[in-house]
């Protein structure tokens, strides 16, 4: 295991957050089905991460009720009434960090909110990184998040120029409720 994933997973370990490491995004796949039984709800942030795990398509495959913004042909006010749901009728939230800290910090940016409110209140979140979202510092994670993440998801999601996306800004830096957030963190270049 990476020395930072190791670090990582006991200082979240003091703050309430359970860490898991995986070697590979199939591990990383694997561990998610093993955590969310097949008759939760799942709701979901847009990420590439979970995206390149086909985690989504696996627990629809599986039977779980998936709260799936993504459908092709809805409108977007159905788009954002599955979002909505998704944080707060679903048993499970998955979402993706845009950089996590050295020290722990995990830094999130959001255009609708349903990210932010999904992981920071839904009944259980699981967020999954690959190890390329590990910076030194929580200033650097900040920084990755706006000035890496956030053009390339301008770019992927062709989002006009002239409308802002990032709208809203989280930094988890601890959990209250013991267990509900976990993180898996990934031994692989997943996302960005």
């Amino acid at each position: 295991m990476d020395k930072r994933a190791e670090n990582l997973i006991k200082a979240w370990q003091e703050r309430n957050i359970s860490g898991f490491y995986c070697a590979t995004k199939e591990g990383a796949l694997e561990q998610i089905l093993k955590i969310i039984p097949e008759s939760c709800s799942v709701g979901f942030s847009g990420s590439v991460t979970l995206e390149q795990l086909g985690v989504i398509k696996a627990l629809e495959v599986r039977g779980n009720k998936v709260f799936n913004h993504n459908i092709p042909g809805i409108t977007q006010a159905e788009n954002l009434v599955l979002r909505r749901r998704g944080v707060q009728e679903a048993d499970y939230y998955l979402a993706s960090a845009n950089a996590i800290s050295q020290n722990g910090e995990l830094v999130f940016l959001s255009a609708w909110g349903n990210r932010t409110a999904g992981i920071s209140y839904a009944k259980n979140t699981i967020v999954v990184s690959g190890i390329n979202k590990i910076t030194p510092d929580l200033e650097s994670a900040i920084k990755r998040a706006r000035e890496f993440a956030t053009p390339l998801n301008y770019k992927r999601l062709d989002w006009p120029q002239d409308k802002r996306m990032r709208c809203q800004f989280l930094i988890i830096e601890a959990e209250v409720a013991p267990d509900r957030l976990k993180v898996i963190l990934v031994g692989q270049e997943l996302g960005f």
